[in-house]
């Protein structure tokens, strides 16, 4: 989930070549929506911080309603509204500071498939 398309899609074909099936979403609204529709479907979310209609956290939290279990990496650049300990406060899996490698999210995804 990231309000820049070019980046879901950058990362949508750069996790596909890892075996990974991605759904991508560039509006956090239509992204809970789908969610809702199955959120069992779901291993994990990555999400931005900084998006028009709702922040990453309100997403978090919306979503962690729904499926308390289900590990979420947050990204973001810098950000007053939320860091490290505060995601954890919020049962995040994973804070990672942008710019992000399409690697180190691969790591993260899979040591919190791991833990699963």
């Amino acid at each position: 989930m990231d309000d820049e398309e070019s980046i879901t899609q950058m990362a949508q074909e750069a996790l596909t070549s890892f075996d990974y099936r991605v759904e991508t979403q560039s509006d956090p609204e239509d992204a809970l929506a789908m969610f809702r529709l199955n959120p069992g479907y779901f291993d994990v979310v990555i999400t931005d911080m900084t998006m028009p209609k709702m922040t990453g956290t309100n997403l978090v939290e919306k979503l962690i309603k729904i499926r308390s279990d289900i590990p979420i990496i947050l990204c973001t650049g810098y950000s007053s509204l939320i860091d490290e300990e505060k995601a954890r406060q919020l049962e995040i899996a994973a804070y990672l500071m942008k710019p992000v490698s399409m690697l180190q999210i691969t790591k993260t995804i899979r040591k919190l498939m791991e833990r699963a």
